[in-house]
């Protein structure tokens, strides 16, 4: 989702959950209080977020030394009875899209790449 501009008042278009999975698809392994500076939100709210999308099937995690790896499920439906059919996968490609062409960078998936679905499978 790259850089946060500064500050911001008012309402957005994207909930805390679609940044915080959107900045987890960009990066599996990152930390927890990384996400919250990028999404501009607490840890312990960011905490909570993952709570709610691990509870849903959105996302799982594995330990990986003293980190965390984690991995969106990228079928899953989207929640909301306007976005009926509508799965995880296809919200976090268009927001890839979305920053690739406003960074001028060549289109890329950020949800599963091939080499983790491959590895993901072979458990």
């Amino acid at each position: 989702m790259g850089e946060v501009s500064e500050t911001h008042a008012g309402w957005t278009f994207l909930t805390s959950h679609a940044r915080v999975l959107a900045t987890i698809a960009e990066d599996r392994r990152i930390r927890i209080r990384d996400i919250a500076a990028r999404c501009r939100l607490t840890e312990r709210a960011v905490q909570k977020i993952i709570s709610d999308l691990e509870e849903d099937g959105y996302l799982t995690h594995t330990r990986e030394g003293r980190t965390n790896a984690y991995r969106i499920q990228p079928g899953t439906i989207l929640r909301h009875p306007a976005e009926a059919g509508m799965a995880v996968e296809a919200l976090l490609s268009a927001l890839a899209r979305h920053d690739d062409q406003r960074d001028g960078q060549p289109q890329r998936s950020r949800t599963v790449r091939p080499r983790e679905r491959d590895s993901e499978s072979a458990r």
